[in-house]
């Protein structure tokens, strides 16, 4: 099993660089970086994790730009949208700046997409939240046409464009993986689009039953991702019986010292499970 970190990287948090560097040192295998392009003052839609919405969900930085910067200071570490709003980005964009990154990396993108939570955000972006799903659906379509063929062309219910020349393609073939976040209802999304789940973090037990249903959906083993899993002994012990690939650790977004510490304690609890730092 191999072990990630989560976080949101702000302007208030350690940057993007000495991030990189430290978890390579540090042997993670994975980075994955939220994204929240703003967030309304006046909103109604709850925060899913109770209470107040923490400030780094409207402090974010463009995920490519950080993403692209870390690249540059890395050689092995994949780096992840964790999770990129689809119902809010354009496909023809989305499509450029994932192919760009894995360029600049050397093949080292994860396309980590979701539909979102945040109606009023959605909105300001020009998209209708009830129809978020199928809207998602026929982006992804769209940006692996662009990805995968020499003249692109797209015609569906709400993205329409004839032929058109994308460049560049991606580094990996045929495409960056994509990985597919949220819970039952993306199944369909995961098994028909998605070449990896990005659940939210839950208890072995209750991951284990979802896991079988979504294989049975899919008609295939589909690799599992567990965002923002607790550093917790007996937990990772589970997780590690029921075969998935990956443990994002979650990161508090905080100044570089702290943060330091925060890795060094993350990376010791992961070394507990084989997972060995490199020079």
């Amino acid at each position: 099993m191999k072990f990630g970190i989560a976080t949101f990287i702000t302007d208030q948090g350690i940057r993007p660089a000495p991030l990189g560097k430290a978890l390579e040192e540090r042997a993670f295998d994975s980075l994955f970086i939220a994204e929240h392009s703003h967030i309304p003052v006046n909103r109604e839609s709850p925060y899913p994790g109770g209470g107040e919405l923490p400030e780094i969900y409207y402090r974010t930085l463009d995920p490519f730009v950080a993403l692209s910067a870390i690249s540059q200071v890395t050689e092995r570490l994949l780096l992840g949208t964790g999770i990129a709003l689809i119902p809010q980005r354009d496909p023809i964009l989305t499509a450029k700046e994932v192919a760009s990154l894995d360029l600049v990396s050397g093949g080292r993108a994860i396309f980590g997409i979701g539909v979102g939570w945040n109606r009023e955000e959605m909105r300001n972006h020009g998209a209708d939240p009830s129809t978020r799903g199928r809207l998602t659906d026929e982006r992804l379509r769209a940006i692996r046409e662009l990805w995968t063929k020499e003249k692109a062309e797209f015609h569906g219910e709400f993205v329409d464009f004839d032929p058109v020349f994308s460049w560049p393609k991606p580094v990996q073939q045929p495409h960056p993986p994509i990985y597919v976040g949220g819970g039952e209802a993306a199944f369909p999304r995961v098994a028909g689009l998605g070449d990896a789940w990005l659940a939210n973090s839950m208890p072995p037990d209750e991951l284990g039953p979802q896991m079988e249903r979504l294989r049975s959906l899919a008609g295939r083993d589909v690799p599992v991702t567990v965002y923002a899993a607790p550093a917790d002994p007996e937990q990772i012990e589970g997780y590690m019986a029921l075969g998935i690939e990956r443990l994002l650790f979650y990161l508090p977004t905080t100044p570089e010292d702290a943060t330091l510490k925060e890795l060094d304690r993350l990376a010791d609890v992961a070394r507990r499970y084989g997972h060995t730092a490199r020079s």
